[in-house]
């Protein structure tokens, strides 16, 4: 008897009427429809007006096409600054590793032409050999630059 009373409820909430819609579950549906009401017949110049603004006409299909075409101009314009751009970043960062390849190299030759010299020999060999001397107080002139924090010499100093 169970059995047969559920399979009714489940019929009539199958069972729709005209307009008249059962609630399932938690989704509201409309109760009662709106009655439609007469469509009022129309001119014939107001029909033609609707038929005429709904076609599309010549002129219009032009400007919808050059639109089309120039959007379109656009995007491949874009697209082709983008890969550019992209060909670049990459251009830039092989660049950069072959500057830090280099600088790396250009360390490396530099500690070891530091450690291979003797500064003492150097020394040795231009006071001994050359005849070299250090400078005294006398001949050393001391100058105060501008605002620039080095100093070149296109002429002698001269002497005071």
């Amino acid at each position: 008897m169970a059995s047969t009373r559920n399979r009714n409820e489940y019929n009539n909430r199958k069972v729709q009427r005209r307009g008249v819609y059962f609630e399932d579950g938690n989704a509201a549906r409309r109760l009662d429809e709106v009655p439609s009401q007469p469509k009022k017949k129309l001119s014939r110049t107001a029909q033609k007006n609707r038929v005429k603004s709904t076609n599309m006409g010549r002129g219009y299909m032009v400007f919808l096409s050059l639109i089309c075409a120039l959007a379109t101009g656009a995007c491949v314009h874009y697209i082709k600054l983008t890969a550019e751009l992209t060909a670049k970043r990459s251009a830039v960062a092989e660049m950069e590793l072959q500057l830090n390849e280099l600088k790396a190299e250009n360390d490396a030759y530099y500690s070891d032409v530091m450690t291979n010299v003797d500064l003492n020999e150097i020394k040795d060999r231009a006071i001994n050999e050359l005849g070299m001397q250090y400078a005294t107080e006398e001949q050393i002139k001391y100058y105060t630059p501008g605002n620039n924090n080095y100093v070149r010499q296109y002429q002698d100093v001269p002497e005071k």
